[in-house]
């Protein structure tokens, strides 16, 4: 059977992602569309080390690796992504923040990524009906969220996830954002996809013209002030989309070891600040369980 077997699950076109995002002076320089591959953060992570080894330069920033399947695909602390064909969008981007940006900021990367998704849904969701994004008027904005470090939710069921990764002096993120699943494929119960969520566009090419959009505004944004979450306007936007700040939390650290507290901002180096017994510490990486919203529980 051919790549259109599913007429609900329509295959991705380079050409036309291309033509729409690859011009002269834009950030994105080529984009390309794999069949199936293991996963586009591998592949596009030895990609970048290859060309280095034979150039003497490694691959362009802006290089973007799409996969309509993925058969070993990572998330977060080695877990498993995996979805039926064309049924989300997976894909990769390789980032060169340079030296002006100092590696404590490179935290930000991941969040940078979720704010920009989250924010492209938003958009792109609400403007159905108006001429290239949609066509299914009165169907739903999809309100999406974030939980620290990098998970993007509606409610509290998961949409997508982020995984950044360092290769030498680059940075490769990876994004798995759930399309057209229905309830009997999610992965787990609490995961959910656009098509759930009755979202006005679920045409995977339009959503994801419109996240690229959004993610190489903000990142340029972001690399023109040094990597500054303030004076870029960055961290003031990762508030604005958190779903974890104000919330009561568990966080299970690397190690095994668990913390219990109330999350209370995020600090200039991405990390998230959590109040407990009422001394502040600052987490890097951890594995957060929201437990209630804690400016509720005040009230």
């Amino acid at each position: 059977m051919g790549a259109y077997s599913d007429l609900d699950r329509p295959p991705l076109n380079e050409r036309s992602l291309n033509r729409a995002l690859v011009r002269e002076g834009s950030f994105w320089r080529d984009i390309r569309v794999l069949q199936e591959t293991g996963s586009t953060n591998a592949d596009l992570a030895e990609h970048a080390r290859s060309a280095a080894a034979t150039t003497g330069r490694g691959a362009a920033e802006g290089t973007v690796l799409v996969a309509e399947a993925q058969t070993a695909g990572r998330g977060r602390l080695g877990r498993a992504w995996n979805a039926p064909p064309r049924s989300g969008l997976m894909f990769s981007v390789l980032l060169r923040p340079g030296a002006g940006v100092s590696p404590t900021r490179l935290g930000w990367l991941p969040l940078l990524t979720g704010v920009a998704v989250a924010a492209a849904i938003r958009s792109v969701t609400a403007r159905a009906g108006e001429g290239d994004f949609g066509d299914e008027p009165g169907r739903s904005t999809v309100e999406a969220g974030l939980k620290w470090p990098n998970d993007l939710m509606v409610g509290e069921r998961k949409l997508a996830g982020i995984l950044a990764e360092r290769v030498d002096d680059a940075v490769v993120v990876g994004v798995g954002l759930n399309v057209s699943l229905h309830e009997h494929e999610l992965p787990v119960p609490t995961a959910t996809s656009l098509l759930l969520e009755d979202a006005s566009v679920s045409d995977r090419e339009i959503v994801l013209r419109a996240v690229l959009r959004e993610l190489a505004l903000r990142y340029t944004e972001w690399k023109a002030a040094d990597g500054d979450p303030d004076g870029s306007g960055l961290r003031s936007a990762y508030r604005e989309h958190s779903l974890t700040l104000g919330r009561e939390i568990r966080i299970e650290l690397p190690g095994g070891n668990v913390e219990t507290g109330t999350a209370v901002d995020v600090d200039v180096e991405g990390r998230l600040v959590v109040r407990t017994d009422a001394v502040e510490q600052a987490f890097s990486a951890g594995d957060v369980v929201h437990v209630r919203n804690a400016r509720q529980a005040g009230q």
